[in-house]
């Protein structure tokens, strides 16, 4: 199969903006697919990437990792999938041999499938690596075969990426890396596009009580048009006592806090938060993206907060800890049935060529999410 002409949106080098380049995209090896990418979420994370200097990965680098489109071209030994088939990227597909995929736990897969390098920045003939071995502001990628997760014919693409990372890893923390249970109470902390995914996971879980905590009030109305019951603004007082004061229970002993907290901040304080807002063993859950040097300091001892006292559970959510060949297709039935909302979450369009300036207004403006559109 020929090479195939594209365009990405590539980090050339550390501290540098991103710049759109053209590429050549080698055919795919066996088990890969080639995927004409339609949509493209900008997520967080891609910033992230940028401002951490490529985060480890070498130079150039093809942005993006919320993506959907069409197979374009499929390797040997692909029999699942076909020329034409709607998909979105997964950046978290099992490997299937690590400890935990042999032991039938492939939610906590300790690595992921990758394909091999297939992009190359035409001007200069240099490999480029894929951010989460997606790559999706570009054209076209190439990715493993289980990373392309078929979708219902009907599903609108530019709807579907957003699937890929912040949708399932909201949901996901309350279906998969914990089970939020009917009645529960769940506070969200940070609600972007993650915690308002949080709150849309807890809804479907018929939680009673779901508190969100920002210091936005424009994310305060977003999160009680997704579903949340009450709001707090964590500039008006302490954040913790307050969520603690909205959970009550006749029972004479019960001293308040949630059943979940969820942090979708990637702050640190919002951790240690979370810890003291649950109730007796209850469960704080950290999904936002650390830094290298991040640290959280936790009380032990107090007797209402305190880790031991209050038996505090802390997990951590990475993606969902989806299932992405089960958990996609769920989620893109749980649109089509109007149960996720997914058209409120694109706060703007844009081009290829917008990517730096999507950036600039994440950092700056209210947006859950700017998306990518290729056609």
């Amino acid at each position: 199969m020929a090479v195939t002409q594209g365009r990405a949106a590539l980090l050339i080098e550390p501290g540098k903006p991103v710049v759109v380049e053209d590429i050549e995209v080698d055919a795919p090896g066996a088990e890969e697919v080639l995927v004409r990418i339609v949509a493209s979420g900008v997520c967080h994370t891609d910033l992230t990437i940028k401002n951490q200097n490529g985060a480890g990965m070498k130079f150039p680098i093809v942005l993006g990792h919320e993506g959907a489109g069409f197979v374009e071209q499929v390797g040997e030994s692909v029999t699942h999938l076909k020329i034409g088939d709607p998909v979105v990227i997964a950046y978290r597909a099992p490997c299937e041999k690590c400890p935990a995929c042999r032991r039938g736990d492939p939610r906590h897969c300790y690595a992921a499938l990758r394909p091999g390098l297939r992009i190359k920045r035409k001007s200069t003939g240099e490999v480029c690596s894929q951010v989460l071995r997606c790559g999706t502001f570009s054209t076209h990628t190439v990715v493993h075969s289980k990373a392309a997760i078929k979708m219902p014919a009907e599903m609108p693409l530019d709807k579907a990426c957003l699937i890929a990372c912040g949708v399932i890893t909201g949901v996901g923390a309350t279906m998969n890396t914990v089970k939020v249970f009917p009645g529960a109470s769940v506070a969200v902390v940070g609600c972007g596009g993650v915690g308002l995914s949080v709150i849309q996971g807890a809804k479907l879980a018929h939680a009673k009580r779901i508190i969100a905590v920002d210091v936005n009030p424009t994310k305060l109305q977003w999160a009680k048009d997704y579903g949340a019951t009450h709001t707090v603004n964590a500039l008006d007082g302490d954040p913790v006592k307050a969520v603690r004061d909205l959970v009550t229970d006749d029972w004479p002993g019960y001293e308040g806090g949630v059943d979940f907290a969820f942090e979708a901040t990637g702050l640190m304080r919002c951790i240690e938060q979370c810890v003291r807002m649950v109730n007796y063993n209850g469960t704080a859950v950290n999904i936002g993206f650390p830094g290298s040097e991040d640290t959280v300091t936790l009380n032990i001892g107090n007797i209402d907060t305190g880790v031991y006292w209050n038996k505090v559970n802390l997990s951590v959510c990475h993606a969902g800890d989806t299932l992405p060949a089960t958990d996609f297709p769920l989620m893109a039935q749980y649109y089509l049935n109007g149960e996720l909302k997914l058209d409120e979450m694109i706060s703007r369009v844009i081009g290829l060529d917008d990517v730096e300036a999507a950036f600039h207004e994440m950092e700056t403006g209210n947006v859950i999410r700017s998306v990518i559109r290729f056609d």
